[in-house]
């Protein structure tokens, strides 16, 4: 029973809370029991049996990784895919390779995530306001999923947006999210504004569902290492989100 004293619009916030998190449990069975693409079962489960050196004394989460972050949250992120030696290796989403530690970095710096890095299921780390997904779900080979296996994934993308009823801000991690995000949207029956919007980094459109979508490169080492993709321009991706969300009333009840 919700506390007589709680206001109404709290009382509905804790209701609501309570059903995104019981529908995300179903959601995320489904994802980390998923053996719809033969290609990515056998190669996540190989990697979790022929682990890197430096891994060996892992045992390897080998399975589809589920979404990560607040129930309430306000700002989805939706990325590529698993790094086989990263998420595939520890069960979180972005957690134990290069291009989490650049994620969880801002999330922290403007005021999403309790700590700044991310490196085991177990570490504390907490997400406020903030939900994580993945176009794919599974590590896939030199990390390129193949267009069915977009497909076959996409159901779980649709399932957390349907979830995630406060979301006004999404920031899309590289151009296959970005247009994964579209899609997606579409087949939720929203209208995409025309022309369609394009990929670019640092780039937002202001959606007529009440969302802002904002481009980012994805930070992979590729992209990082080579400067196309610098800490001050991966923050102002995080700057932007926060702006869209300062007009956004705050999860204030503590859940």
């Amino acid at each position: 029973m919700l506390p007589t004293c709680l206001p109404c619009d709290k009382q509905l916030l804790v209701l609501l809370h309570s059903f995104v998190m019981a529908t995300l449990a179903i959601l995320n069975a489904d994802i980390v029991g998923c053996t719809r693409c033969p290609r990515l079962v056998t190669y996540r489960e190989a990697v979790a049996q022929n682990k890197k050196r430096q891994y060996r004394e892992w045992s390897y989460w080998g399975k589809p990784i589920p979404g990560f972050g607040d129930p309430l949250a306000r700002l989805y992120v939706l990325g590529l895919a698993p790094a086989a030696h990263g998420g595939n290796r520890t069960g979180r989403i972005f957690t134990g390779d290069r291009s989490g530690d650049w994620l969880y970095e801002a999330l922290h710096r403007f005021g999403f995530a309790n700590q700044a890095t991310s490196t085991h299921v177990s570490d504390g780390l907490v997400l406020t306001d903030c939900y994580i997904g993945a176009t794919v779900r599974c590590a896939p080979p030199v990390n390129k999923p193949t267009l069915e296996e977009f497909a076959a994934c996409r159901p779980f993308v649709l399932g957390e947006l349907r979830a995630l009823q406060r979301v006004r801000a999404v920031v899309a991690l590289g151009k296959i999210a970005f247009d994964h995000y579209l899609r997606s949207s579409h087949e939720l029956g929203l209208d995409l504004p025309r022309p369609r919007p394009k990929f670019g980094h640092g780039i937002t459109y202001d959606l007529p569902w009440g969302v802002t979508l904002i481009a980012s490169y994805h930070p992979s080492q590729q992209n990082t290492f080579t400067g196309k993709l610098t800490r001050p321009m991966f923050h102002r991706i995080f700057i932007e989100a926060t702006r869209c969300l300062s007009s956004s009333r705050p999860n204030d009840i503590g859940l």
